[in-house]
Formats: structure tokens, C-alpha cells, sequence
């Protein structure tokens, strides 16, 4: 591990809450909301055929792919005006997503872990996603957050290890990333010369083809005792070395 650890960035999406019901919940929300207000253009789009409008999107984007918010935004102006509808609907219905969208429930290990090494650390939340963390529960956790749209590109590209790193004053050698996705987290971090830590709260195998993490973890406990046995360490060598 690093010598000294001065800043963790940490992802948010299915490494501190789960994702995949906030999002579905959102979504539900918002295709309510639309099909109120929109009748005929719900008649066509369901949820899968607005997904492939905005992967089609992000296609003919690329300078905004890495901005989830903006590509569901475009995506929703260009549906209403082509159905006839007021385009300034898109807003209220992105206020909406938002607000559902960060109806997150942290992972039981999350808040306490994160409180204890906010006190040691410097703590960046890094997301590909567009949860805002200061409306969340965790919105006292960390430093700072940066996303991907902040950044101007998305993991693994490194921009935002490299904005994180820039804000904190500190070298790859001090930061450690902490992530559940192996290329887009671990391979991203490393390939930067961060050390990385990979949570692996399914019990998933981790990709033959990529060289396994520095550490790999089933929860955040477990990243805690790992830095507190490396901080005694430190400790233990420094009294020999004084003797």
C-alpha cells in the first residue's frame, strides 16, 4: 500500500449504496410523471425504447457522453418536440429524476466507516453516475465529490482521479481508490499508479484477464482494519527505527 495515504477517492454507485433499485425507482417515477403529461409520447417510448434513444444519443454525442444528466436531458427535449409537446417540460421532469435518483440507501458499513476515516483522510466521492452525494444521506461524508461531468470524461478515463488528486495537493503514491468495478476502478487507479481496493460485495470472481487488486474487500470494515494493521505498521517501524 502507499507509504502514506493523505486522500481516498471513493466510488458511489454499488460500492457505498446500491444502484440498481434507486434507478429503476427514478425511472418508474419519471414514465408516471411523463405518461400524465405526455400520452402520446409514452404510447411509443417505453423504458427500454427511451434507454436505446439515449444510448443512440451518446453515439451521436460523444462530447457529452460522459454526462448522464445531459445526454437524459437532450434525450427528453428532442421526444417532446418531435411529439409536439413543450420542450420546458424536460426540465421539471430532470428535477424530478434528480430527487429519486438520490433517494439512495447506504450500504450499513458505509456511514460509520466513512466518519472514521474522514478524520485520517481526505475523502473525493468519484461517479460515473449522477448522484448528487450533498443530497444524499452520506451528504457529511466526504471532502468533495467529483463526477464525470465535472471532469469532462468518464472512468476509466483518469481526469477525475486527476482532479481529485489536483483539489487534495497530493501524488498517486499518496491516494488510494477504493471501487466495486475492476476496469473502470481498479485497472483505472492502477494504471494512474494508485494504489487500488476493490469491493467485491457479491462475491464476484474477479476477470482473468486483469492483474488482481492490492486488496480486495467484502465491505468498508474491512478496508478500515486493513488501513488501521498498515497504520500500526508504520508505527511499529518507526519505534524500532528511534530505538
Amino acid at each position: 500500500m502507499p507509504a502514506q495515504v493523505r486522500l481516498i477517492t471513493i466510488d458511489l454507485d454499488d460500492t457505498v449504496w446500491p444502484c440498481a433499485p434507486v434507478i429503476q425507482a427514478a425511472e418508474d417515477a419519471l414514465h408516471a410523471w411523463l405518461a400524465a403529461r405526455t400520452p402520446r409520447l409514452m404510447a411509443r417510448f417505453d423504458a427500454e425504447a427511451l434507454r436505446a434513444h439515449r444510448r443512440a444519443l451518446m453515439s451521436e454525442r460523444p462530447d457529452i457522453a460522459h454526462d448522464v444528466t445531459a445526454v437524459r436531458h437532450l434525450s427528453l427535449q428532442r421526444l417532446l418536440a418531435e411529439g409536439g409537446y413543450d420542450m420546458a417540460l424536460a426540465d421539471a421532469a430532470m428535477d424530478l429524476f434528480r430527487r429519486h435518483r438520490n433517494c439512495v440507501e447506504p450500504y450499513d458499513d458505509v456511514a460509520p466507516v466513512l466518519a472514521r476515516l474522514r478524520r485520517r483522510h481526505r475523502l473525493v466521492a468519484v461517479t460515473n453516475g449522477n448522484a448528487e452525494v450533498h443530497e444524499t444521506p452520506l451528504r457529511d461524508a466526504f471532502h468533495r465529490a467529483v463526477t464525470a461531468a465535472e471532469a469532462g470524461a468518464a472512468k476509466p478515463d483518469p481526469a477525475m482521479f486527476r482532479l481529485a488528486m489536483d483539489w487534495a495537493g497530493v501524488s498517486p503514491a499518496e491516494t488510494l481508490h477504493v471501487g466495486d468495478d475492476p476496469l473502470r476502478d481498479v485497472e483505472a487507479a492502477r494504471q494512474l499508479g494508485i494504489a487500488p481496493v476493490w469491493v467485491n460485495r457479491d462475491n464476484q470472481p474477479w476477470p482473468d484477464h486483469l492483474p488482481p487488486p492490492l486488496l480486495a474487500v467484502e465491505d468498508l470494515h474491512g478496508l478500515a482494519q486493513w488501513l488501521d494493521a498498515a497504520q500500526l505498521q508504520t508505527a511499529d517501524r518507526g519505534l524500532s527505527d528511534a530505538v
